[in-house]
């Protein structure tokens, strides 16, 4: 089953309304978000983070970057580093490497969203693809997901 696929399913099953727009092949999320004039905010990127070695899913809008020092605090971490590709590519075996939606939960891996990304009405996210997004209403997609919501985002 496709990642696209297995968010559809799990979206009807929650009664979730969601769409899906298709774009040209992009491997930021600012150039997806400008692609589909759509507001940087409101689209969901998502950062792997190794925490004392083991694997976190970090979501925050497009624009933001991490801070390292704020994640290791929210996680209670002795060491924090970004995540190389090769150390998580497998995790995801529906998705592009790079294009994985912000739903740790359907991968087993621990979930937090930034605070600034609550205040959006709606989000999108990439849908296991770099052609393709998906939308959702973000009290929905908190209700699906079941983040842990922090401050991690730089200033």
């Amino acid at each position: 089953m496709t990642c696209r696929k297995r968010l559809e399913k799990l979206f009807r099953q929650e009664k979730v309304k969601f769409g899906v727009t298709k774009h040209m092949e992009a491997y930021s999320a600012q150039r997806v978000a400008g692609l589909l004039h759509i507001p940087g905010q409101q689209l969901a990127k998502v950062v792997m983070a190794q925490a004392d070695g083991e694997l976190v899913m970090l979501v925050l809008p497009a624009p933001y970057r991490l801070d390292l020092a704020k994640v290791k605090k929210v996680l209670k971490a002795k060491s924090v580093r970004l995540a190389k590709e090769e150390e998580f590519a497998n995790l995801f075996p529906d998705c592009e490497v790079g294009a994985m939606p912000p739903f740790g939960n359907l991968y087993n891996i621990p979930l937090y969203v930034d605070r600034t990304l609550t205040i959006q009405p709606q989000i999108a996210f990439p849908a296991g693809s770099h052609r393709e997004i998906m939308q959702v209403a973000y009290a929905d997609f908190e209700r699906t997901a079941r983040p842990i919501v922090a401050d991690f985002c730089a200033q």
